[in-house]
């Protein structure tokens, strides 16, 4: 995250982040559905952290002209299903709405919405693919902090759950505030 972005350092290490979550978020989602250690918390992290650190290392090909969208776009509506089914199945098994996963499932919805908005137009896509990449890839660090702070119950009750995406949320704001001002420079030189 703090390397120069673009060189070797960043590349190597963000390759080190994206193999770690994949075989992270893979890991959880097979632990969380296994008999006796069902948990749909850690499915939630799992597929969050899979989603957005997918999405972020992917937004790396939308710098070049005419990707294909088809995996992008599937993933996307597999995350709007997931989301969803994370908000109304507690309702429908235990008859009462889970505040955790109605939050991790109305973010995942407007995540990946607006992933599906930014595919539908190429060229907007080839500008903001940085913003993408780091948005999506801070979500995924998020998800990892949260999977930590919650295992090692570093706040009461559930503000853990909530703590690590409102101050990565200031992160993933200033870093694309800082992207945002440098082509604002870069389109005046």
């Amino acid at each position: 995250m703090f390397a120069k972005k673009g060189r070797f350092l960043h590349r190597k290490s963000g390759l080190v982040f994206f193999y770690a979550m994949v075989i992270s978020a893979l890991s959880a989602l097979l632990i969380a559905i296994l008999p006796n250690h069902e948990s749909p918390f850690l499915f939630a992290v799992g597929v969050f952290s899979l989603y957005f650190v997918v999405v972020g290392k992917r937004a790396l090909k939308f710098k070049f002209k005419n990707p294909n969208l088809l995996f992008d776009k599937s993933i996307a509506l597999i995350m709007i299903i997931t989301s969803v089914l994370m908000i109304i199945l507690p309702v429908f098994l235990y008859q009462k709405v889970n505040i955790v996963l109605s939050v991790f499932g109305i973010v995942g919805v407007f995540s990946a919405i607006k992933n599906l908005r930014a595919y539908k137009n190429p060229e907007r896509l080839r500008k903001g693919w940085l913003k993408m990449h780091l948005g999506n890839i801070m979500g995924a660090y998020i998800s990892a902090a949260t999977a930590f702070v919650v295992v090692n119950q570093f706040f009461p009750s559930f503000y853990g759950w909530f703590i690590p995406g409102i101050i990565g949320g200031f992160f993933i704001a200033y870093w694309t505030k800082r992207v945002e001002s440098q082509k604002l420079k870069d389109s005046f030189e």
